[in-house]
């Protein structure tokens, strides 16, 4: 996909676990834009990776390992950041699952991690990104949600709800950060073709089932997310704030 806007030259942007899928779709899609990147995610070897596939097409993007769920991770991203220059826009995109299963039967522990690094780590990132964020005179935070924050995924029980938590996260921090011109949204991709997802998109029951839910008849590209976020990132979304923008080919989201 050829992309010729240049909506966000001048701009730095964080985005968490973007080494591969919808993450490295949106790094790619800012820096595209014009946007300066930095990469992360918990694996060295990705980072390395995805930084010189993003760079070989010209892009100016670094990359730093990054568990989010470890401050001094985090603070070492906006570190970066500063050395860049400061920070325009936040995306937290990393998120686990470790339990495939219904809601009441998640183990605990299962529960702890997946709402530690899906919920409770979205909410440090965007927390301590507000000191640079207030130096922007274009703020943007954006959260990659799901649509099973929506319409919960039965076999994503626990996930779902914190996906759901994340929709919330935005309502409440867009209006606490509208009056300094920080918008706050999220993104809430439907299925995606990604790894994450291979277990909805490779098995041909759970495959079958799940188209039948699209209207659009096609499991979605994670190009087909970046888009939203480039403009939520903009100055085309500016005036967009505290909105779960669904992106799912037509499949119902409503709570």
């Amino acid at each position: 996909m050829s992309v010729n806007l240049n909506r966000l030259v001048g701009r730095i942007a964080i985005v968490t676990a973007s080494t591969d899928g919808i993450g490295f779709a949106i790094a790619q899609r800012l820096a595209r834009e014009g946007a300066k990147v930095i990469v992360s995610s918990r694996k060295e070897k990705n980072v390395a990776e995805a930084t010189k596939k993003l760079t070989s097409e010209g892009l100016n993007v670094s990359g730093l390992v990054c568990h989010v769920g470890k401050k001094e991770d985090r603070q070492k991203l906006f570190e970066e950041a500063k050395k860049l220059g400061g920070l325009d826009i936040l995306v937290s995109n990393a998120a686990v699952n470790p339990e495939v299963g219904f809601v009441l039967d998640c183990p605990e522990s299962s529960w702890d991690k997946i709402f530690d690094t899906n919920v409770k780590a979205s909410f440090m990132l965007a927390k301590e990104a507000l000191p640079l964020l207030r130096e922007s005179k274009a703020g943007r935070i954006i959260f990659v949600s799901s649509i099973a924050g929506f319409q919960p995924f039965s076999l994503l029980g626990a996930y779902s709800v914190s996906k759901t938590s994340l929709l919330g996260l935005v309502k409440a921090a867009a209006v606490q950060l509208a009056p300094e011109n920080i918008t706050v949204n999220s993104i809430c991709p439907g299925i995606i073709e990604t790894k994450f997802s291979n277990f909805l998109t490779k098995d041909e029951g759970a495959k079958e089932a799940g188209l039948s839910q699209i209207p659009m008849g096609r499991f979605g590209k994670p190009h087909d997310v970046s888009g939203s976020a480039a403009f939520l990132a903009s100055d085309d979304g500016s005036y967009v704030t505290g909105e779960n923008i669904v992106v799912a080919g037509g499949m119902q989201s409503r709570l």
